[in-house]
């Protein structure tokens, strides 16, 4: 009971941005030989892909560690912000314009909202409360959407992406359906191994305007991916002040549905003797 209070405070402990630090680790010892080490990080400091790098390190670490040897990372060749100075200088001038004019034409005229057939009203201002409802796409299933993505020259998120796109549009009645899109926004090597907030969300609008083919669809879905991809370094809260689309305390600006494709691997820890 004490072990759980401890973790609940530990979970609900507010961290000060204007002073740090952002992480904070605790180690609490049960009995001489068991103990819970909890390690809490603020957001703003550490994505989704960090976490793997995190548990990679931490293996790495532990293991030289207990065999009294050396830090065996190799030092980085960058920091965090060594990455923020160069971003802010690389996006500026015409690269700005071109990500700027792209974001601009792509969301133009929008939906301001996705009319989704809910069985209450939306309240006034967003409470953020949620919960899960798992679904699970079983081996025959995958086999197939990885057959109709290699038929059609497309990835299984791709596939995935339009047929989810299609499930809102026949829900909502648009054939104009715009979904958020987080990307890992590491195109670069040198910033794989760092710990960090790297993340973007991207608004991808699916057109399903003259009811396509399946054909026909995966092909728009495709090309919409694609060119967003190509144009998502531009932070998505300049995105919106781009965009200007309207705007209300109920809902969030662009999109209300968001597809979360995570392939990336956080892994576990492997550490000898515990």
């Amino acid at each position: 009971a004490a072990l759980s209070d401890l973790c609940r405070e530990e979970a609900h402990t507010p961290f000060d941005l204007s002073r740090g630090p952002l992480m904070r680790a605790r180690l609490i010892r049960l009995a001489d030989e068991e103990h819970v080490f909890l390690l809490t990080q603020q957001h703003i400091v550490s994505d989704g892909w960090s976490m793997g790098v995190l548990m990679r390190e931490l293996n790495s670490l532990y293991r030289a560690f207990v065999a009294g040897q050396d830090d065996p990372l190799p030092p980085l060749a960058i920091q965090y912000p060594d990455y923020a100075a160069w971003q802010r200088q690389w996006l500026s001038g015409e690269r700005l314009q071109t990500q700027a004019q792209y974001w601009r034409n792509a969301l133009s005229g929008a939906p301001a909202r996705l009319a989704l057939p809910t069985d209450r009203p939306r309240p006034a201002q967003q409470s953020f409360a949620g919960a899960g409802v798992p679904v699970v796409i079983d081996a025959a299933l995958t086999r197939g959407l990885k057959r109709l993505a290699s038929q059609h020259g497309t990835t299984v998120f791709m596939t995935v992406l339009a047929a989810w796109a299609a499930v809102l549009s026949r829900l909502s009645g648009q054939d104009d359906v715009v979904i958020g899109v987080p990307s890992a926004n590491r195109g670069r090597r040198e910033i794989e191994e760092l710990i960090g907030f790297f993340v973007n969300t991207l608004a991808l609008r699916v057109d399903l305007s003259g009811a396509p083919s399946l054909a026909q669809l995966l092909e728009r879905t495709r090309r919409t991916a694609l060119a967003a991809q190509e144009h998502q370094d531009l932070p998505f809260e300049q995105v919106v002040e781009i965009v200007k689309p309207p705007r209300a305390l109920d809902h969030t600006p662009l999109f209300q549905v968001m597809l979360a494709w995570q392939n990336n691997t956080v892994g576990s820890l492997d550490l000898p003797g515990l």
